[in-house]
Order: C-alpha cells, then sequence, then structure tokens
C-alpha cells in the first residue's frame, strides 16, 4: 500500500437525484476522497509543490458537487474521481459520495457510493 491523502466529510449542496424535488429543493452531500499519492519528494524538501495542495482540492471538490445536477451518485462519484486524478501527483483515488437525507421513506443511518480509480 502506498501513501495516502485523506480529506473526510467534506460537505457540499447539491441538486442531485432522480425525484423533481431532489432537482428542485436540492440537498446536502458529504464527500470522502482518500488519495494515492508518493509523499516521498514532499517529506524529503518539504515543498507544498511536491504534493498535493489539499485546501485547493477540497474547494475543487465542492465546486464539482455543486454544479450540474446529475441523476446518481455514482455519476457524481465519478465526477470527483475526476477532479482528483486531475491533480498530476495523484496516482489513485477512492471517493465515496454520502447523501444524509436520502429520500428513502425509512430511517436509515447512511447511503453512500464508493469508486476507486486509478491512472491505469
Amino acid at each position: 500500500m502506498g501513501d495516502r491523502i485523506a480529506l473526510r466529510g467534506l460537505q457540499a449542496f447539491g441538486h442531485h437525484g432522480v425525484l423533481p424535488e431532489e432537482r428542485l429543493n436540492g440537498q446536502p452531500f458529504v464527500v470522502d476522497v482518500v488519495l494515492g499519492v508518493d509523499t516521498r519528494a514532499a517529506a524529503k524538501t518539504d515543498d507544498l509543490a511536491e504534493t498535493v495542495d489539499y485546501s485547493s482540492l477540497a474547494g475543487r471538490v465542492v465546486e464539482a458537487v455543486g454544479t450540474d445536477p446529475v441523476n446518481l451518485i455514482e455519476t457524481l462519484a465519478k465526477r470527483v474521481a475526476d477532479v482528483c486524478l486531475a491533480e498530476p501527483k495523484v496516482n489513485d483515488v477512492e471517493v465515496t459520495v454520502h447523501k444524509p437525507q436520502a429520500p428513502v421513506g425509512v430511517p436509515f443511518d447512511d447511503i453512500a457510493v464508493t469508486i476507486h480509480r486509478s491512472r491505469t
């Protein structure tokens, strides 16, 4: 297993879902990303340019969730993975999109989709 940088619990608001009220009213989403990054050069040089600026990436992830509504959180997770893989230092990513207010009609703790994507 390689080095990992994790951003957990990123909160964003979006209008994703298949139901008309989800598209109209929107709802909160929570996103976790775990980045596969070789951190050796950054650790050696203590230089941010040698790793991922997670503050900047967090903003882009939240922005990706807040734009262009889609039906499925699977599609949203892929969009977030693409944002992460656009970072040159990211080799692979695990993305989990949580939909804490999903309209499923029964009490629940979590509704989430997790995907894994890599450059190869």
